[in-house]
């Protein structure tokens, strides 16, 4: 997403690396929903707690809406049916397959839905011409 956005940084794959498996395998909300959000608060993130989140918010609700629509839910645990806060789940997720069939599609589900909110926040911004 980042290459994609022209925005680089050495901290974005630190930032990142905690929300697998539903936050550090926790089994709640998908790593790549998570990963959608960061990407949204990137580009229209604050630098000042009073300046107005509005716009944010708007493309943070329909991203995970359309998450939520497309997957089924935003819940790791529910998306993968596993529980990887255990040693057999975490062995299931690689041996199953799962992850090949649920988390690349939630990952690019996430990617693409929010690639699209901010092409067209920036449209709708954009002075008309």
């Amino acid at each position: 997403m980042c290459q994609e956005l022209g925005i680089e940084s050495p901290l974005i794959p630190r930032m990142a690396s905690a929300f697998g498996g539903g936050m550090g395998g926790l089994g709640s909300v998908c790593g790549a929903v998570s990963g959608a959000m960061i990407a949204i608060g990137l580009v229209h993130g604050r630098d000042e707690p009073w300046q107005p989140r509005e716009q944010i918010y708007a493309l943070v609700r329909q991203v995970y809406r359309g998450f939520q629509e497309e997957m089924g839910s935003t819940i790791c645990r529910e998306l993968t049916g596993l529980d990887l806060t255990t040693p057999e789940g975490v062995k299931e997720i690689f041996s199953s397959g799962v992850g090949m069939r649920v988390c690349l599609r939630a990952g690019s589900t996430g990617y693409r839905l929010a690639l699209a909110a901010l092409r067209e926040a920036a449209e709708d911004s954009a002075p008309a011409g």
